[in-house]
């Protein structure tokens, strides 16, 4: 588990988290959670990171000069409440619906409900979601989110997560399927594709 729902829609989803610096989920990160009473997963793409601030804060910045120790203490030992946005981009069917079963790259039927457990997707999970690349259109397309950057990490990301022999077949698919996507677009496109060169 790495953080609660807090607000939900078709499109996307925020959760909250109060992890230690190194586990918080980081932009372009495959997350999942429940939908349909547990029929459903939704997954989704971290796309902004927001570090609120809290009562301890806002003292401790208008003081000045800190010691070190202050601001160990508050990294270490204090909740910092995170704000974590995710874009849908499919979802996983975990009971079987009549032909389909599996991933689905779309939309969602229906958002998760508040308070449900966000999991980050394993290396296993993320290799099968991304078997197809139907789900780009919607990073893209996505008007709140920064497409061409989540559509970058997330196929890195996605790379990583197959074995070595298969990371640059998938990364020249992936180049290709983005080409499709974005055949009046070469600005954008050549962006992309020098980006997943890297």
């Amino acid at each position: 588990m790495i953080g609660r729902l807090m607000r939900s829609a078709t499109t996307g989803y925020v959760f909250g988290c109060n992890l230690p610096e190194p586990d918080v989920p980081r932009f372009g990160d495959f997350v999942r959670v429940p939908a349909q009473r547990g029929r459903i997963d939704v997954i989704g793409l971290v796309y902004d990171i927001v570090v609120q601030d809290d009562a301890f804060v806002r003292p401790l910045v208008a003081a000045g000069d800190l010691p070190e120790e202050y601001i160990l203490d508050q990294r270490r030992n204090r909740q910092v409440p995170v704000e974590v946005s995710v874009l849908a981009v499919g979802y996983r069917l975990n009971e079987p619906d009549g032909d389909r079963s599996g991933y689905i790259q779309g939309l969602p039927p229906q958002p998760p409900v508040t308070l449900d457990v966000i999991a980050a997707c394993t290396r296993d999970e993320i290799a099968a979601f991304t078997e197809r690349l139907d789900f780009l259109r919607l990073v893209l397309e996505a008007p709140d989110a920064p497409g061409e950057e989540l559509a970058v990490v997330a196929l890195q990301r996605a790379s990583a997560a197959r074995l070595v022999n298969d990371r640059a077949l998938f990364l020249r698919e992936a180049g290709r399927q983005v080409a499709r996507l974005l055949p009046r677009d070469l600005p954008r496109l050549e962006r992309i594709l020098r980006r997943l060169a890297l």
